[in-house]
């Protein structure tokens, strides 16, 4: 099947900036598809024009309605890398299409900063929800952002302030490659920039010996979540999300999340892990949503309800977690909707839970395993180990 969409990656010098062979397809197009941008870039070329549709969904469809065309969507920069073709690509057959790559804006970025591309972290909050790159605040960390915006420069040097990262370095390069490219510079705690609406963020993390220290591997301190007692501890969330095993873009259903403490771990330790929490309690999705925020993980979902009625309709999970309140009726309904290869894991600390899990481990197999927390706390004017209620775990591989 021959190609009659293509996608264009263009930069700040429009035409000029392409390969001969790119400009002869833009130019020999019979529709044109982009943003008002795009279309100020290419005025040259005499086409008929489409802007972005509203609602944005409806784009694969109306390129549908132009098949039999020769139809061109113009891209910013690299149509593959956080842009408009990937989406494209996942709706149309991809023999349709040719992509057509410009230098991407974190490329120009790089360049412009000096630093390697392979010592970056790339990110984009552009139309997504700017938490999510809280996450990735670690000392000496560099990170490029596509932003949503030019308030997007001051709420992150808020994020980073808050978190002990006020003397980070913040670079907005805007109009990259073009004839009106600026750039301006500062510290997070002191930013008051004035910056165009498209931009892109280069940001140099720099702690301070207060800082917070907050990886991505699992086992935060408590003290990071807002929590009313009930939640996994330190030592056992670690081990918990180790059997839980984050994979990119893998779901997770936590069935009575709580304060959202283990799917907020899952979420932040692979890229684009999700996860669907299962609450009743409302006070408890309050916790989780705050602390979902506070922590990057702005995109876990929260529903109210039990399990087994909760889980009737949700996307098919790669992996199950139950701290609490696991019974059959629960167990059934959960395993039987995990993809081949989920990873189910309960956690039981009473012994009518620990039961259920034995018998279930005496029925299905997988790991049983007991895990038991001390820690040291003041006794008086010495000190002494106190410990925490054992924690019964079970988890299997669904094969």
């Amino acid at each position: 099947m021959s190609s009659w969409l293509h996608i264009v990656g263009i930069g700040e010098d429009g035409l000029d900036g392409l390969v001969p062979a790119t400009r002869a397809v833009v130019q020999s197009a019979e529709v044109i598809v982009g943003g008002e941008r795009h279309h100020r870039l290419s005025s040259l070329v005499s086409a008929e024009r489409l802007k972005w549709p509203s609602p944005f969904s409806s784009l694969v469809e109306q390129l549908r309605m132009l098949r039999g065309k020769r139809v061109v969507v113009l891209a910013t920069g690299d149509p593959l890398w956080f842009s408009i073709g990937a989406r494209i690509g996942r709706e149309i057959d991809p023999a349709e299409i040719t992509y057509h790559p410009q230098l991407s804006a974190f490329q120009l970025a790089a360049a412009r900063m000096g630093w390697s591309m392979a010592d970056v972290e790339t990110l984009t909050v552009h139309g997504r929800p700017i938490e999510q790159m809280i996450a990735f605040i670690q000392p000496d960390q560099r990170l490029l952002i596509l932003t949503t915006g030019y308030k997007t420069p001051e709420q992150i040097a808020g994020f980073l302030t808050v978190r002990g990262f006020g003397q980070s370095k913040l670079t907005v390069l805007a109009a990259m490659g073009g004839k009106n490219e600026q750039i301006f510079s500062g510290r997070a705690e002191t930013w008051d920039q004035e910056v165009p609406s498209f931009n892109t963020l280069a940001v140099e993390c720099i702690a301070a010996p207060d800082a917070a220290l907050v990886p991505r591997v699992p086992g935060l301190p408590d003290e990071l979540f807002e929590h009313d007692g009930t939640m996994t501890k330190r030592e056992v969330r670690a081990i918990t999300i180790s059997k839980l095993m984050p994979m990119r873009g893998a779901l997770l259903w936590d069935i009575g999340v709580g304060c959202g403490s283990v799917a907020v771990e899952w979420m932040r330790a692979a890229r684009y892990a999700q996860a669907i929490g299962i609450e009743p309690r409302a006070d408890r999705r309050a916790m989780a949503g705050k602390n979902a925020l506070f922590l990057g993980t702005p995109k876990l979902e929260l529903i109210d309800g039990l399990a087994p009625m909760a889980l009737v309709g949700l996307p098919t999970p790669d992996a199950i977690f139950i701290g609490g309140g696991l019974t059959n009726q629960v167990f059934e309904p959960a395993w039987a909707a995990l993809k081949p290869l989920g990873r189910f894991v309960a956690n039981a600390v009473t012994l009518e839970s620990e039961k259920i899990l034995i018998e279930l481990h005496g029925k299905y197999g997988g790991e049983l395993s007991r895990l038991a927390v001390s820690r040291v706390e003041p006794v008086g004017q010495y000190h002494g180990w106190r410990s925490f209620m054992p924690v019964t775990q079970w988890s299997m591989v669904k094969r």
